[in-house]
């Protein structure tokens, strides 16, 4: 394999993540804006210089500004990932952000799927999706990774995608409060099909393939989120159905504020994301209102 270059934004868990996995093979480099020893970093448009690819290990919301900042200092060949699960503010998720920022000529994919940032830290094998409008853009992010433990296949439903990674950390939530309140297994088995209906016609409705969410972005991701004890949204979850709201943050919940601001979704339409969103948004008594969630759903 020839060894890229490539560089990453953001040195969280999952960049720390991505480094350890590609740094075997390639030229790995760390771009963060507050570097850990203090120092000051080089401009963001230096670092992306001659880079095969440069990873966003970032939230969605500064996707946009990121890209647009690079833009003019990219090779032409650089290939521009997102693994960004969330919507910014005029409610778009990363593939729609950085396709707005860069074209549709210019080289960007996104990478979703039963990743867990700790786990391929630990050389576990993680499983993705690699979506993007261009197979020759797919199948070279896919190569970068051949030979570690994160598996990968490609999609070009990057909508379906998308919307399935952004939408499953809101029902990854419903699991969480469903087994605080001691609901039981059969209540599980039902959200996993309620869940993988809605994803479905939602992925529908904004243009994506009903499949979507019966891959490794959907069905995959959903899973390991809603069943993991250390899923961070499954712990919402949890803290909700013990009516504690002192640390309601992360992607689902931003997700929830960013659908009503910008109104992309009829939240109308789909009856358990709309009960998750009245949950984190409203003081209520949980358990009752999980009851007529059961009884309006299933009235003769």
């Amino acid at each position: 394999m020839n060894k890229k270059h490539v560089l990453v934004i953001g040195y969280g868990e999952m960049g720390h993540a991505l480094s350890h996995l590609l740094e075997k093979q390639h030229d790995v480099t760390i771009w963060q804006r507050h570097p850990a020893d203090g120092s000051e970093p080089v401009p963001l448009e230096e670092a992306v210089k001659n880079k095969d690819a440069v990873f966003f290990c970032v939230p969605t919301q500064p996707i946009f500004n990121i890209a647009k900042q690079i833009e003019d200092t990219l090779s032409e060949h650089t290939i521009c990932v997102s693994i960004g699960k969330g919507l910014d503010n005029d409610g778009r998720p990363a593939f729609k952000a950085l396709s707005d920022a860069l074209g549709t000529k210019r080289p960007h994919v996104v990478i979703y799927g039963p990743m867990i940032a700790e786990e391929l830290s630990a050389d576990r094998p993680g499983f993705a999706q690699v979506g993007s409008s261009n197979p020759d853009w797919s199948e070279t992010i896919e190569g970068l990774f051949r030979g570690t433990r994160l598996y990968l296949s490609t999609s070009g439903d990057t909508t379906g995608l998308s919307w399935c990674a952004v939408l499953k950390n809101v029902y990854a939530i419903a699991f969480g409060m469903a087994d605080g309140l001691e609901l039981g297994d059969n209540v599980r088995g039902y959200l996993a099909a309620a869940s993988l209906a809605e994803l479905a016609d939602i992925a529908v409705a904004m243009g994506g393939s009903r499949d979507a969410p019966y891959g490794l972005a959907g069905l995959g991701d959903l899973m390991t989120t809603a069943t993991s004890p250390d899923s961070h949204h499954h712990g919402l979850g949890m803290m909700l159905a013990r009516d504690d709201r002192s640390q309601l943050t992360g992607e689902g919940i931003h997700t929830i504020q960013m659908v009503r601001q910008s109104g992309v979704i009829d939240i109308s339409h789909y009856p358990l994301f709309g009960l998750v969103a009245e949950i984190v948004e409203t003081e209520m008594d949980i358990r009752a209102r999980w009851q007529k969630y059961f009884e309006t759903r299933f009235a003769s």
